[in-house]
């Protein structure tokens, strides 16, 4: 299933991304997870397409945004 992720350029949990949203002063990286919040995981349960994420410093030092649109961040080249 990995393979597959990686093979169609999905973000998966964990994956390394390029944050390029809105707010610019946490353009970077950073790793994606599913948004933990309760309106983002009930329109996941709910089967929308708008799969919101949650970004975490790879390092710990920064609390990172929530509820980040996939068109907002790019699959790092790391993780190819």
């Amino acid at each position: 299933m990995d393979t597959l992720f990686r093979s169609i350029g999905l973000i998966g949990p964990g994956d390394l991304v390029i944050y390029h949203g809105s707010i610019q002063e946490l353009h970077g990286l950073w790793l994606a997870i599913p948004c933990p919040c309760n309106t983002c995981r009930a329109f996941d349960r709910l089967g929308l397409p708008e799969t919101r994420f949650a970004l975490a410093d790879p390092w710990g030092e920064l609390p990172g945004p929530l509820h980040v649109r996939r068109q907002s961040i790019t699959r790092s080249t790391a993780c190819a």
